[in-house]
């Protein structure tokens, strides 16, 4: 249980729900954000942290707000105090 891979997971889950949605493929999103097919995945699979940079490309190319993409169940008070 770690906030940030659980964080970074639950947006991943969001991009791919509406890559479903948008009938997109991995090779859509890499060719309207010019990120590597390879990472689409990776961040699809919150396994690497993403800059905002990123983040914005993501909701550019899927065509939802950005808010969108952090609109999944998370409860942040299971994980105690930050160090």
């Amino acid at each position: 249980m770690n906030i940030n891979s659980d964080f970074l997971k639950g947006i991943g889950s969001k991009i791919i729900e509406f890559r479903d949605e948008n009938n997109q493929t991995q090779n859509d999103i890499s060719f309207l954000t010019g990120i590597e097919n390879s990472e689409i995945s990776r961040y699809e699979q919150g396994k690497i942290n993403m800059t905002i940079s990123t983040f914005l490309k993501f909701a550019q190319a899927l065509n939802v707000h950005p808010k969108q993409l952090c609109d999944f169940n998370f409860e942040i008070g299971k994980y105690g105090k930050m160090d």
